[in-house]
């Protein structure tokens, strides 16, 4: 917990210094007070990092400098002074939901895509920034949310423990108390379930909030309406809802010029030149708009990986030879009723969807119509490609938000956020009791319990077990007998991906063999590289005999 406040110490004046900065620089503010000058220093200081992730790595030349450019501003403009007279005026309600927020997030990371993807994805943007084709070393690396951007920037220096996350969270509670927005208070204790990972889907939700809350009380600022929407959707596409609406506002409500929308549209380009780069078309892992660019993924992998996404959709309780022969009943009735919690989920996000609509019928508003027909499209396009929980829990809290919007008083929302951290916190410190009654929640069994030293340092998991191999002319790590590669050396290479690849023929190699930051491409395998292959997925298997 002492790590994460000095990180905390650190970023949130390094963001508010960052923040005034750029607000003086473009003339022009995201919104009013310290939680915008901090949202507005990580719009910013994430945009520029994206940038220069193209050509350098995000290690501590990057982080020193930035970190000292913004305390300078920091200091130069007195911004301690607005720190100083927010905690005066409410020193009771930021310190406690600070500690709870410290305390929640300096627990181990369960998350499975911490794993997988968040750590790796971190690692190769510290040391290499941006790769060429990275997704031809391993899918799920093409997508390098900006949010990793932003927390690798970060992760040499203040903070090596990956716990942004719990740095955003304050700043979330003091936009809540700033703009005295009380039901979002509520919404707190369930995201503090986000804290012990760099997990996009932590941004995004409060991100949205924010901005709903911002239409919500008139805002008129569509350059920062539009360009933060594309931002949010630029750190996870399936936010797809949030730019159709801020275009849908600025155009019928607030009638704003083409050129408010300039911003955005610049957002919007980096994001398609981020995809290319890594992954070789425009939005990853959709393979539309093909630029023909040597280093695309393999199309049997990216076919492969969409089968994988449709079994993920049932939760993997069917085969993708058994979802193919699914009639239209069966793709909904399978779906809605899967074994388990899932199956909670998914009818509440089907009732949740039902009873906003009957609601927007009801109230009869422009806004709240435009933030329906964008849920819908949203909801959509995610039950077309891969209707994952996952991929829509942001809108339960949208639709809540909505439609609670004027009901909530301060006294009300800081007696449910007490309930409901109580209840969080019980969770996070005994998190077996909850597995008895849930046991279909996997993500339960992955969370580890309280530990002394988390007073002063929050609790990581390492395992630094791996094997090296080379192929053509790529040499790459394994990790021993584990799906994932969060601590293993870069190249590393999921065991699944390496019988993915020897079934597919073809196999990952340096575009330049003295070079990795200038690429990887996917090549087919010569009978000597075969041979090589087999041996290595010999050896995998062998691991997980013993």
């Amino acid at each position: 917990m002492l790590f994460i406040l000095l990180t905390t110490i650190i970023i949130i004046p390094t963001l508010l210094g960052w923040g005034k900065f750029l607000e003086g620089t473009f003339k022009a503010k995201i919104f009013e007070g310290i939680s915008g000058q901090l949202t507005s220093g990580i719009f910013g200081i994430c945009v520029i990092w994206t940038i220069l992730a193209f050509f350098i790595p995000l290690n501590l030349n990057v982080e020193i400098p930035t970190i000292l450019f913004g305390l300078f501003c920091f200091f130069k403009e007195k911004l301690y002074l607005k720190i100083y007279k927010f905690t005066k005026e409410n020193y009771v309600l930021s310190a406690i939901t600070s500690a709870i927020i410290i305390f929640c997030s300096s627990f181990y990371p369960y998350i499975l895509d911490h794993f997988g993807y968040y750590l790796p994805s971190i690692e190769w943007l510290k040391q290499y920034g941006l790769v060429k084709g990275i997704s031809n070393l391993d899918l799920v690396l093409g997508q390098m949310s900006l949010w990793h951007i932003f927390q690798a920037g970060f992760s040499s220096f203040a903070d090596p423990f990956l716990r942004i996350n719990a740095v955003l969270l304050i700043i979330y509670s003091i936009y809540i108390i700033e703009k005295k927005s009380w039901l979002q208070l509520c919404f707190l204790p369930i995201l503090l379930l986000f804290s012990q990972s760099p997990s996009p889907d932590l941004p995004v939700i409060i991100f949205s909030l924010i901005l709903l809350n911002e239409i919500l009380s008139g805002d008129k600022n569509t350059r920062f309406i539009f360009a933060f929407s594309l931002f949010i959707f630029a750190i996870k596409p399936t936010m797809i809802w949030l730019p159709i609406l801020s275009l849908l506002y600025s155009v019928f409500i607030i009638k704003s010029t083409l050129k408010t929308l300039i911003p955005g549209i610049f957002i919007l380009l980096l994001f398609f030149m981020k995809n290319i780069w890594t992954f070789g078309y425009p939005i990853f892992p959709v393979p539309v708009i093909d630029f023909g660019f040597i280093w695309k993924p393999d199309a049997e992998l990216l076919k492969s990986s969409s089968e994988y996404a449709l079994q993920k959709t049932y939760d993997n309780q069917h085969t993708f030879a058994e979802i193919q022969k699914f009639s239209a009943l069966d793709y909904i009735k399978n779906w809605l009723f899967l074994d388990g919690i899932k199956s909670v989920i998914n009818i509440a996000f089907v009732l949740s969807l039902v009873i906003f609509t009957v609601f927007t019928f009801i109230k009869k508003n422009k806004i709240i119509t435009f933030i329906c027909i964008s849920l819908i499209i949203k909801s959509v396009l995610v039950l077309l490609f891969s209707a994952q929980y996952r991929f829509f829990i942001d809108v339960f809290f949208v639709i809540i938000f909505v439609i609670f919007y004027t009901y909530f008083n301060q006294k009300k929302s800081i007696l449910i956020f007490s309930f409901l951290s109580i209840i969080v916190i019980g969770f996070m410190t005994f998190p077996t009791v909850l597995v008895k009654f849930i046991p279909s929640y996997r993500m339960l069994s992955f969370m580890g319990k309280f530990e002394e030293k988390q007073w002063y340092k929050p609790s990581i998991y390492e395992y630094k077990k791996f094997h090296s191999f080379e192929v053509g002319n790529l040499n790459f790590n394994v990790s021993e007998k584990y799906p994932f590669n969060f601590d293993t050396p870069v190249p590393a290479i999921s065991a699944s991906f390496v019988f993915d690849y020897q079934k597919a023929g073809i196999f990952p190699q340096l575009i330049d063999k003295n070079n990795m930051r200038k690429g990887f491409v996917s090549k087919k395998m010569t009978l000597q590289e075969q041979k090589q292959v087999k041996k290595i997925t010999e050896e995998i298997k062998k691991q997980y005999k013993f």
